[in-house]
C-alpha cells in the first residue's frame, strides 16, 4: 500500500527506528457522541474506511463529508518491526482536532486536548509480538465557543474568511523505537557573540550525552555532559560561525548520542533584536515582506497533499518577492517549519 505523507514528520529529531502509520484506517462518525457507551472501542470492525492523515471533510480522505461532525472513531492494526527487539515504543500523533482518547490493544493509554500540537504516549507495556490495534476517538465541536477553531467555519458553508472544518486526525501518526534511556527533547539557543550553541536536553534515564555539530560535512563542534535524568544544559563551542539569514539559510547538523540512543537534527545561528522601529536580524535591519498564509489546501484542507506542496508554497512566496509569512490562526506542521528553516524563509506564528 502506498503510504500518504511518508516523510519523517519531525525533522529536528530523527531516529532510524520509526514506523509511519498513515494510510487506510477503519473509520466511523459518532454524531451523538455515544460511541463509548455503545462499546465502539471493542467493535471488531468500524463502518467505513478513511485515508489518514487527511480529515474526513477532505476529498483526499476518501470521505469528503462537509457537514458538522461532533465526534469520530479510528482503528487500525499494526506490527512492530522485528529489528526493534524489546526496546520501548512511543506512539506519536502530530495533530488531532480536538479532544481525543487513545487505546492500544484495548487499554486506554491517554488523552489529549488541543487540535494543533503534537503529543505522544509510551505504549511499551501494551505492545505484543504479533498484531496490535490502536483506536482513536476525537470530539470536535466548533460551535461551542469553548475551543480554538482558527478559520474553521461555524456555519455549514464557508463564510467570509472562515472555511471548511477539520475533524480528528489531520497530521501524521507514527511509532518510534527508543532504548530504556533516551533523549525526550532538546532546545538550542544560539550564542553568536561567543560562537557557541547553548543546548538544553531533556532525557529519560541517567547517562552521558555526546553532542556533535557538523557544517557542510565538517565537524565544527562537540561537547559532552553527564546527567542523572531530567533536564541538563550543555554548550557546544563552534570552530566555524555561519549565520542563518533570510534567503541565505546556513544550518548546522546536530547529532546527540545518549547511551544507546541517537537522534539527529539541525540548528541555525542568528541574533534577533527589536528596536523602536525595526527588527534586527544579525544586527541588520530587515524589512519583512510577509504573505498571510492560512495553510489551506483545496483537496486536503488543513493537510498538504504531499511534502512538495509545502515547498511550493514557500517557493511561490519567495518568487513573488516576499521573504516570509504570517502563519495565520493555525499551528503549521513541523515539516513546513523545517522547509522554511532550510530555505531562509521568515515565519511568524500567529496561532
Amino acid at each position: 500500500m502506498r503510504i500518504p505523507r511518508p516523510e519523517h514528520p519531525r525533522p529536528q529529531m530523527v531516529r532510524e527506528k520509526w514506523l509511519n502509520l498513515n494510510g487506510t484506517w477503519e473509520f466511523e462518525c459518532d454524531f451523538g457522541k455515544s460511541g463509548k457507551e455503545r462499546g465502539v472501542p471493542r467493535k471488531e470492525r468500524l463502518d467505513k474506511e478513511i485515508v489518514v492523515p487527511f480529515c474526513p471533510e477532505s476529498e483526499l480522505s476518501g470521505i469528503g463529508y462537509k457537514d458538522f461532525i461532533n465526534a469520530v472513531w479510528y482503528k487500525r492494526a499494526f506490527r512492530i518491526p522485528g529489528a526493534w527487539g524489546k526496546r520501548g515504543v512511543l506512539l506519536h500523533f502530530e495533530a488531532v482536532d480536538y479532544d481525543c482518547d487513545i487505546w492500544v490493544n484495548g487499554e486506554h493509554v491517554g488523552s489529549h486536548k488541543g487540535g494543533y500540537t503534537p503529543f505522544s504516549f509510551d505504549v511499551t507495556r501494551c505492545i505484543t509480538d504479533g498484531e496490535n490495534t490502536v483506536v482513536v476517538y476525537a470530539e470536535d465541536d466548533t460551535r461551542t465557543g469553548l475551543q480554538p477553531c482558527g478559520k474553521q467555519s461555524k456555519r455549514y458553508l464557508s463564510e467570509g474568511c472562515d472555511y471548511t472544518r477539520v475533524t480528528g486526525i489531520w497530521q501524521t501518526v507514527w511509532l518510534e523505537s527508543v532504548p530504556e534511556a533516551y533523549v525526550k527533547s532538546y532546545k538550542v539557543i544560539p550564542d553568536v557573540e561567543n560562537s557557541k550553541a547553548d543546548i538544553t536536553l531533556e532525557v529519560s534515564g541517567a547517562g552521558a550525552a555526546e553532542l556533535t555539530a557538523v557544517y557542510d560535512g565538517r565537524t565544527v563542534g562537540a561537547a559532552s555532559v553527564k546527567t542523572a535524568g531530567g533536564t541538563v544544559n550543555v554548550s557546544v563551542p563552534l570552530s566555524e560561525l555561519h549565520l542563518w539569514q533570510p534567503r541565505n539559510a546556513a544550518l548546522y547538523d546536530l547529532e546527540i548520542r545518549f547511551g544507546d540512543d541517537c537522534v539527529k537534527g539541525y540548528f541555525g545561528m542568528r541574533t534577533l533584536r527589536l528596536t523602536e522601529n525595526c527588527v534586527l536580524i544579525n544586527e541588520k535591519p530587515v524589512f519583512q515582506r510577509l504573505a498571510l498564509d492560512q495553510g489551506y489546501y483545496p483537496d486536503g484542507i488543513y493537510t498538504a497533499p504531499n511534502d512538495a506542496a509545502l515547498v511550493k508554497d514557500i517557493e511561490l512566496s519567495l518568487a513573488l518577492g516576499f521573504n516570509g509569512a504570517r502563519l495565520h490562526e493555525k499551528v503549521f506542521e513541523r515539516r513546513f517549519l523545517y522547509h522554511a528553516d532550510r530555505m531562509g524563509y521568515l515565519v511568524w506564528g500567529e496561532y
